[in-house]
C-alpha cells in the first residue's frame, strides 16, 4: 500500500531487499552487496558501491556514492553507518534535501537520532535548487556550527548562524530557529525597515508566540527615529464556540507630538452559556476601539486597521433567540478624531438599544390563510451626544413596526403586495423649539412590487446563450406626515442605486419616513451560459415616476419636486473569464449630464497579469480616475515565462511591475498612490515599493518600503506584502503557502 504516512509499528516493519552486482552472506547474521548495492526497507532505501548488513544488530555500513531516502528525505555523500529500524547512525561529509520545503545543503557530519531527529555539523542550508554547473553557488545561504532538525515539528536551530545573500553577510545569529514547511512556530520574525517622511527610519523586531493550535501571540518593539520606541502586541484565539482578535500599542514619550501615544482593539464574537436550559446560550459580539488623541489615524495608517479610521466604534452586541422570536442589546460608544481642516459631527452614542421581533414565514396573518410573510418589531433606543456639537436634544425613541405581505409566485412571474405600519415615539431631555419635550408619530405604507421573466434561445457573435428579459414595476404609498420638528438621530438619504431604488423608504434609519406617491419601472436583460447558467451580460435600467411632492426630507434639504427621477442605467459584461467591464451611470435629464458614473475594466488572462482602469465621477464633487496592476516587465523583449499556476510565480529571473494610481482630475492630482516592483530569483524574492498617502487636503506621507525574501526561510525588510494586497486590485503573492509534495515525488 502507498501510504504518505510511514508506519512505525513493529508488524508493519515489512522484509528487507538487497539487489546487487555480487550478494554474499550468512543466514541471520550478515550480507554484502558489491557493486551497484541497494537496500529497500519500507520508505527507507539505500544505494552504494558496497552495502554490509549486519542482522543481529540491524546495522548496515555502506561505502563509496551513498545515497539514503527516508519517505522522501534524501541524503548522499561517501559513508553511512545507520541502524536501519531505529534509524541510528551518522553519515561523513553528506549533502541532503528535505521534501517538505526543497531545503538542502552540506554537512562535515550529519547524526541521525530518530527518523524524525537529526544534527548536522558545520553545515549549510539554502531553498536554492542546485543546477548542473560545477560552479554553482546558491544566492543565499545560512551557515552554522550546528544545525538541529526536527522534522516532526518541522522546525530548524541553527547555532553560531551567518545569512549571506550573493555571498555578503547581512545578519548573524548566536541562534536561530526557522520553519521546515509552513506550520506555525514560536520565535524571532523578519524585521521590519521601512523609512516615512514624517515619522523618519522604523526598525521593528516582532517575536511571535504558538501558544497552542487554536492560540497565539506576537510582541512588536520598533524604534522610530523621530518619535521613539513602540510597543505593539497582538493575541489571537479560535475556539469552537468564540474567537475573537486583541490588538494594543504603546509609544510613552512621542518626541514629535511631546505626548505619550496608544491605542488598542478587540474584536470577538462567540456565544455565552446562561446554564438556564430553557434559557440557552446568549450571543456576545464586541468591536472595541480606541486610541490616544485625534491626530493618531494621521500617524500611524495602517491599511484596513481600526486606527486609520476618523470614526472608531465600541460596539457591544447581546443577542438571543429561540423559534420565531429574536432579540438583541446592544450599545455602541463612538470615538470621534477630529480635524481642523476637515471636522465632523460625531454620530450619537446608542446607551443602550433593546430589538424584539417576531418573524413569520408563509404562515397565517391573523390566524386567517397561509402564505403570508410578516413580522413586529419593537425598538428601545437611548441617543446621547454633546448638545452643543448636534444642537439639538438628546432622547429615548421607541419605534415599533409591522410589515406583512403576501408573495404570489408563478413560473413567469410575481406580484407581492405589502403593508407597513410604523410607529415611533419620542422622549426628549430638552425642549424642542416648539416647547414639546415628546413627540409621536404613526405611519403607514403600502407597496406592490410585480416582475415578469421571459427567455428565449439566441446567438450572438457565433456563441449560443439563454437571453432574459425581466420588466419590474415596483408603487409606492406613504400619505405626508410632518416630521420636520423632529430631531435626526440615524436618518439619512439612501443611495440612488439598484439596490434601493426598488424599496419603500427613501431614508435609511427610523427618524424620517418619506411621504411617497410613486411608481418605479425598470427592466433588466440578461445572456446567460445555456450549461452552466453563468452570467456573461448584464444590462439594466430603471427610473422613477412621482405622482406628487415628497416633502419630508432631512434637517435643511429640499423637498423633492420633480415628478421623473434621474435615470439609472447599468451594464456587466464579462464575454470572457479574462475580460470584465461594469459600469453605471445616474443621468440627470433636465441638464443633460450624469450626476454619477462609474465604469471599471478589468483585464486579467492568466495569473500574474492583470491591470484593472476606473473612472468614477459625482458632479461637482469628485472625478477620479483610479488604474491598478500586477504585471511580468519580462513581456516587454518576449519573454512569458512558465505556466506554474497560481502561487508558484513564473520561473525565475522575471521582474514584475505593481501599483495603483488614484488621480483626481479636479485637484489634478495624486490623491493616492503605490508603485512597486518585484524581482523572483527563484529561491529569493525582492519587493521595492513607493507608497503616498493624503493625511489630509494639504499633506501627505511618503514611505519607502524594501523586502528581502528568502523562499522557504523568512522575510527580511518591510511588510510590503500586506501593503500591496491591500491596495492592487486582484494581486497575488509570488509564493503562496502550498502543502508539501508527496513522498514519492523523489522515489528511488
Amino acid at each position: 500500500m502507498l501510504a504518505e504516512e510511514v508506519s512505525s509499528r513493529p508488524e508493519d516493519k515489512g522484509p528487507t531487499f538487497v539487489f546487487g552486482d555480487r550478494v554474499t552472506g550468512r543466514p541471520d547474521l550478515d550480507t554484502l552487496i558489491d557493486g551497484n548495492a541497494e537496500l529497500r526497507r519500507g520508505a527507507t532505501s539505500i544505494r552504494a558501491d558496497r552495502i554490509e548488513y549486519y542482522q543481529p544488530d540491524d546495522q548496515v555500513k555502506s561505502r563509496g556514492n551513498v545515497r539514503i531516502n527516508r519517505a522522501g528525505n534524501r541524503f548522499d555523500g561517501p559513508e553511512l553507518e545507520i541502524k536501519l529500524d531505529r534509524f541510528e547512525g551518522f553519515f561523513t561529509s553528506p549533502g541532503y534535501r528535505f521534501l517538505s520545503n526543497g531545503g538542502n545543503g552540506r554537512a562535515e557530519r550529519i547524526d541521525f537520532l530518530d527518523d524524525k531527529h537529526l544534527t548536522a555539523r558545520k553545515a549549510s542550508y539554502t531553498t536554492c535548487e542546485r543546477n548542473n554547473e560545477a560552479t554553482w553557488e546558491p544566492s543565499w545561504v545560512l551557515t552554522a556550527d550546528s544545525f538541529e532538525f526536527d522534522l516532526e515539528t518541522d522546525v530548524g536551530v541553527a547555532k553560531n548562524a551567518v545569512i549571506r545573500f550573493k555571498k555578503v553577510p547581512i545578519l548573524a545569529f548566536p541562534s536561530v530557529s526557522f520553519p521546515l514547511s509552513d506550520k506555525r512556530k514560536s520565535g524571532l520574525l523578519p524585521p521590519t525597515i521601512a523609512t516615512s517622511s514624517v515619522s523618519g527610519f522604523e526598525y521593528r523586531q516582532p517575536y511571535y508566540f504558538d501558544i497552542a493550535p487554536n492560540r497565539d501571540a506576537t510582541l512588536s518593539p520598533a524604534y522610530i527615529s523621530k518619535r521613539g520606541v513602540d510597543l505593539a502586541g497582538e493575541f489571537r484565539y479560535l475556539e469552537p464556540g468564540y474567537s475573537g482578535t486583541l490588538r494594543a500599542n504603546i509609544l510613552p514619550g512621542d518626541k514629535l507630538r511631546n505626548r505619550d501615544r496608544w491605542s488598542y482593539s478587540l474584536q470577538h464574537t462567540g456565544p455565552i452559556n446562561t446554564g438556564i436550559a430553557s434559557v440557552g446560550a446568549v450571543g456576545l459580539s464586541m468591536n472595541l476601539n480606541r486610541v490616544s488623541d485625534n491626530d493618531y489615524w494621521r500617524d500611524f495608517q495602517t491599511p484596513g486597521a481600526a486606527t486609520s479610521q476618523r470614526l472608531l466604534p465600541n460596539d457591544v452586541i447581546l443577542s438571543w433567540g429561540r423559534g420565531f422570536f429574536g432579540t438583541t442589546l446592544r450599545t455602541i460608544k463612538w470615538q470621534t478624531l477630529q480635524d481642523v481642516t476637515s471636522p465632523i459631527t460625531p454620530p450619537y452614542d446608542i446607551l443602550p438599544q433593546i430589538t424584539a421581533n417576531y418573524t413569520r414565514v408563509d404562515a397565517p396573518l391573523l390566524g386567517v390563510g397561509r402564505g403570508f410573510d410578516w413580522y413586529v418589531l419593537g425598538e428601545l433606543t437611548r441617543f446621547s451626544a454633546d448638545r452643543s456639537l448636534t444642537r439639538q436634544p438628546n432622547a429615548n425613541r421607541a419605534v415599533t413596526r409591522f410589515v406583512a405581505s403576501y408573495p404570489m409566485l408563478g413560473v413567469a412571474g410575481y406580484v407581492t403586495p405589502k403593508i407597513q405600519l410604523h410607529a415611533t415615539n419620542y422622549q426628549f431631555d430638552s425642549t424642542l423649539a416648539n416647547g414639546s419635550t415628546s413627540a409621536s408619530r404613526v405611519v403607514p405604507t403600502f407597496s406592490l412590487d410585480s416582475g415578469l421573466q421571459f427567455e428565449r434561445s439566441t446567438d450572438y457573435f457565433g456563441r449560443s446563450f439563454t437571453q432574459t428579459l425581466e420588466p419590474r414595476a415596483f408603487y409606492v404609498r406613504t400619505p405626508f406626515r410632518d416630521q420636520s420638528n423632529l430631531p435626526n438621530y440615524d436618518s439619512g438619504l439612501t443611495d440612488f442605486n439598484f439596490a434601493t431604488v426598488f424599496t419603500e423608504n427613501a431614508f435609511g434609519g427610523n427618524d424620517r419616513i418619506a411621504d411617497a406617491n410613486l411608481l418605479t419601472l425598470g427592466v433588466t436583460s440578461r445572456l446567460l451560459e445555456p450549461s452552466t447558467g453563468a452570467e456573461v451580460v448584464r444590462v439594466g435600467v430603471a427610473q422613477r415616476l412621482r405622482f406628487a411632492d415628497q416633502r419630508v426630507t432631512t434637517p435643511g434639504a429640499l423637498p423633492i419636486t420633480d415628478r421623473v427621477s434621474d435615470l439609472l442605467a447599468g451594464a456587466s459584461i464579462s464575454w470572457t473569464p479574462q475580460w470584465a467591464f461594469d459600469a453605471t451611470v445616474q443621468y440627470n435629464q433636465k441638464i443633460r449630464q450624469s450626476e454619477r458614473a462609474s465604469i471599471g475594466v478589468r483585464y486579467n488572462p492568466t495569473p500574474y497579469r492583470a491591470i484593472s482602469a476606473a473612472f468614477r465621477r459625482q458632479r461637482n464633487v469628485s472625478e477620479q480616475i483610479d488604474v491598478g496592476w500586477q504585471w511580468p516587465v519580462n513581456d516587454l523583449w518576449g519573454d512569458k515565462g512558465l505556466d506554474l499556476g497560481e502561487g508558484r510565480g513564473q520561473g525565475g529571473g522575471r521582474l514584475y511591475s505593481v501599483g495603483r494610481l488614484n488621480y483626481s482630475t479636479i485637484d489634478k492630482k495624486l490623491v493616492d498612490s503605490v508603485i512597486g516592483f518585484e524581482y523572483d530569483g527563484c529561491c529569493w524574492i525582492a519587493r521595492l515599493v513607493l507608497q503616498r498617502s493624503s493625511n489630509s487636503i494639504s499633506n501627505s506621507n511618503t514611505r519607502i518600503l524594501f523586502q528581502l525574501e528568502l523562499v522557504g526561510f523568512s522575510r527580511i525588510g518591510a511588510n510590503t506584502l500586506q501593503t500591496l494586497k491591500s491596495n492592487v486590485p486582484r494581486y497575488q503573492y509570488l509564493r503562496e503557502k502550498i502543502e508539501a509534495p508527496s513522498r514519492f515525488t523523489t522515489y528511488e
